[in-house]
C-alpha cells in the first residue's frame, strides 16, 4: 500500500471530519501532498495540497473551512475539515508527489454531508 486514507464518513451539514493519509512504501521524499475530491457526475478537482517546504494552497470553495496539515517524519497529511456542506460530498482521495514528479494516489475516502 502506497497512499492509505481514512477518516471518510456521514455528518450532518454544519459538522466536522478529519481524513489521514499515509504514505508507505514510496522510495522517494514526497513533495508535495494533499487531497483531491470529485462528487458524482463532476471532475476531480483540487481541495488542498501542502509542499515539503510548508507552502498550502486551498481551493477557494473549502478557504476558511478546511485546513491541511503534515507530518513529514512519518509521511503523514490530514485534512481537518469544518462547517461542512452538502456541496462537500464526494469522494475525498489523497494525492503524492515525489520530488522526482513521480505521481501516486490513494483509494479514496467517501465524505456524505446531508442536509
Amino acid at each position: 500500500v502506497q497512499l492509505q486514507a481514512s477518516g471518510g464518513g456521514l455528518v450532518q451539514a454544519g459538522g466536522s471530519l478529519r481524513l489521514s493519509c499515509a504514505a508507505s512504501a514510496i522510495t522517494f521524499s514526497i513533495n508535495r501532498i494533499g487531497w483531491y475530491r470529485q462528487a458524482p457526475g463532476k471532475q476531480r478537482e483540487l481541495v488542498a495540497t501542502i509542499t515539503r517546504d510548508g507552502s498550502i494552497n486551498y481551493a477557494d470553495s473549502v478557504k476558511d473551512r478546511f485546513t491541511i496539515s503534515r507530518d513529514i517524519a512519518k509521511n503523514t497529511v490530514a485534512l481537518q475539515m469544518n462547517s461542512l456542506k452538502p456541496e462537500d460530498t464526494a469522494v475525498y482521495y489523497c494525492n503524492a508527489v515525489t520530488v522526482i514528479w513521480v505521481l501516486y494516489w490513494g483509494q479514496g475516502t467517501l465524505v456524505t454531508v446531508s442536509s
